[in-house]
């Protein structure tokens, strides 16, 4: 298994120093992973320095509380790709979720998709506020509005678990056979929980570890 072709090797912290972003790049080069995952506003330092690799550079949107007015993530997500994002990771309205406003959720989803244009969108469900019927929802909704893989989380909630197998597995069972793919991210540190999420169903791990687990 080419582990490495898995990770989306990512930095999304708000104090990231250029020096840091430096070293995170050079790691995807060195290891050869599937992308690497960074605030918009690092869109271009990143794309600038893995432009002849293969390595995807992923951004996220409505990030991190999925909160912002549909047409505000439009633009980010349209800004990003202008700025050389491979890959869009949108954060879904929990709130909006929460209240069973499914119109408005696959609105949301719908109009940012339609900004990404060809570009690859994932949604960011934030699995640790939701139960099982509301991932399950939610994922019905991705597939509703088109997007082509959903996510887990965002790694911003406070004592969150992150990616979990259970939750892998609901996702991968919900989505996979309208096309979509998963991608679990958060709390995934080492190589068997790695393994694990990929057997349950992830097409892609979201982790800053990611030279620990090829390690």
């Amino acid at each position: 298994m080419n582990l490495n072709k898995y990770i989306e090797h990512t930095l999304l912290k708000q104090d990231v120093t250029k020096e840091e972003l430096l070293k995170l790049f050079e790691e995807a080069k060195k290891y050869n992973f599937k992308g690497v995952c960074v605030n918009p506003t690092n869109v271009e330092i990143a794309k600038k320095f893995l432009k002849d690799t293969d390595v995807k550079v992923v951004t996220v949107i409505g990030f991190p509380l999925g909160a912002n007015i549909s047409s505000v993530k439009a633009f980010e997500a349209e800004k990003a790709i202008q700025d050389g994002a491979d890959e869009i990771d949108m954060v879904l309205n929990v709130s909006k979720l929460k209240d069973k406003d499914y119109d408005f959720v696959k609105k949301d989803i719908e109009i940012v998709k339609t900004a990404c244009g060809k570009t690859p969108l994932k949604v960011i469900l934030e699995t640790d506020l939701l139960d099982k019927e509301e991932i399950k929802k939610s994922c019905e909704l991705c597939v509703a509005a088109k997007a082509d893989f959903v996510k887990t989380s965002t790694g911003f909630v406070k004592n969150g678990i992150g990616a979990k197998v259970e939750d892998i597995k609901l996702m991968a069972e919900t989505v996979k056979p309208y096309g979509l793919g998963v991608k679990a991210s958060g709390g995934i540190r080492d190589k068997q929980k790695a393994l694990a999420l990929i057997e349950a169903g992830a097409d892609r791990l979201g982790t800053s570890s990611g030279v620990a687990i090829v390690s």
